[in-house]
């Protein structure tokens, strides 16, 4: 079973770490422009990740579609359920690019940017922003790969994109002197060469086993349904994540920027564990969807150890890398001390997020998003008044940044974290969870 996992995790982890890679590349290049260009990337980047996170249902509902399907011998309908995902993905991107093009700076004005701050979040945005489709196509094509267990495609695609996006940020910003709005367009320009070289083959491999290419109303709209719980416990975690952000704004623009690049490295090394999740999640899917319950158990204990593990390695080498790698996300001293804060406080508690993110990705395989929707906004519900009471504090109590730091990263991982992992555990000692 561990092979079983490994097998399908590390390919899995290229996709995952596609726009987490991109933005953390964005973020090394952008905070040697200055502590204001850094600032405006956490405003803008929040709100495009924002976005790309409400829509992972593209992803994981398609992959426990379409892994159900196979594993109950029905492959064309499932591969089918994988291209009506695409479908959507592609109408959703065109509509939410617009809106945000429209609506950039009064959102970034909301989120708490100012002055050359808000200018920054501003031209960031609007440069990134129509590549949200070609994102969003990544996500949905991947639901077919990892249904067929043709995984190894996506880490070919993620190095692509971001070796793509590295050279053309550095050309961008440097070499033209596009500042923040070059690193915008360079990250725009991998998204849609990610999103045009993992739908080829997608649809090519679907068409082998007889898949109609077509849109399907009725397809689109069970897949829209299907991830509407989905999307719920997104909203509720990506509002939780958005307080954060607003609130590390409210802490001046040193902690702003340095929980940019603490946040960017998170979303990374979160990926590696998701990874571990969502292999997971299309093996148990498959054994459900086949009837086999027992080895659906079975996988879900090894998925867990795994999850546990993972966190316990990667935790570790996080906060080595902490320690040493500061310079490259800013010049500035006194931000270089906060990231460095910022990772080895993350690093501490990582085995529980790798935990957490391994259940989590079993109960999505078995498709119990309305647990998940309601888990997660009972979390979010506890945390922003968690969050209210370190704004109190930051004006009194935590009277250092480095005291603010360290609690912006504690009660992300003790509240945040550390309640969906209870609620996950809870929900796997029972059988309610299989269907």
């Amino acid at each position: 079973m561990n092979r079983q996992i490994l097998s399908l995790a590390l390919p899995t982890f290229g996709q995952l770490i596609a726009e987490p890679a991109f933005i953390l590349i964005d973020t090394a290049i952008v905070g040697h422009i200055g502590d204001a260009a850094l600032a405006g990337l956490s405003i803008g980047s929040t709100i495009i990740l924002t976005c790309v996170g409400l829509c992972v249902f593209l992803a994981y509902g398609t992959t426990s579609q379409v892994a159900h399907l196979i594993g109950a011998g029905r492959r064309r309908e499932g591969l089918e359920a994988g291209i009506d995902g695409m479908w959507l993905a592609l109408l959703i991107g065109a509509i939410v690019s617009t809106a945000l093009f429209a609506a950039a700076e009064p959102l970034c004005w909301i989120m708490g940017a100012r002055g050359a701050v808000l200018e920054h979040a501003v031209a960031y945005l609007h440069a990134i922003v129509f590549g949200l489709p070609g994102m969003l196509l990544v996500y949905a094509a991947n639901g077919i790969f990892r249904g067929l267990k043709k995984v190894r495609i996506t880490l070919i695609a993620a190095v692509a994109g971001a070796v793509t996006n590295t050279v053309l940020d550095l050309l961008f910003v440097f070499g033209f002197g596009w500042g923040i709005a070059g690193s915008g367009a360079a990250t725009l320009i991998a998204q849609w060469f990610m999103g045009i070289f993992l739908t080829i083959p997608a649809l090519l491999w679907a068409k082998a086993d007889g898949a109609d290419w077509k849109p399907r109303l009725a397809g689109i709209l069970t897949t829209a349904g299907d991830g509407a719980p989905l999307f719920l416990r997104t909203l509720a975690l990506r509002a939780s994540m958005v307080a954060t952000v607003m609130l590390a704004a409210r802490m001046g623009d040193q902690v702003l920027a340095a929980y940019q690049a603490v946040n960017s490295s998170w979303n990374f090394v979160i990926n590696m564990l998701d990874a571990i999740g969502i292999a997971g999640q299309a093996l148990v899917a498959t054994e459900l969807g086949a009837g086999r319950r027992d080895r659906a158990r079975a996988m879900t204990q090894a998925s867990g150890r795994a999850g546990l593990v993972g966190g316990i390695i990667i935790g570790f080498a996080l906060a080595v890398v902490g320690l040493v790698t500061a310079p490259l996300f800013s010049p500035t001293l006194a931000v270089q001390q906060q990231i460095t804060v910022g990772l080895v406080t993350l690093a501490i508690f990582l085995p529980l997020g790798g935990w957490m993110w391994a259940l989590d990705g079993i109960l999505i395989g078995a498709g119990d998003y309305r647990y998940l929707a309601l888990t997660c906004t009972v979390t979010a519900l506890v945390y922003f008044p968690c969050l209210t009471a370190i704004g109190v504090a930051s004006g009194s109590v935590l009277t250092s940044d480095t005291a603010r730091t360290i609690a912006l990263w504690s009660v992300i991982n003790v509240v945040f974290i550390g309640l969906r992992a209870l609620f996950n555990a809870l929900r796997v000692r029972g059988d309610n969870w299989m269907k």
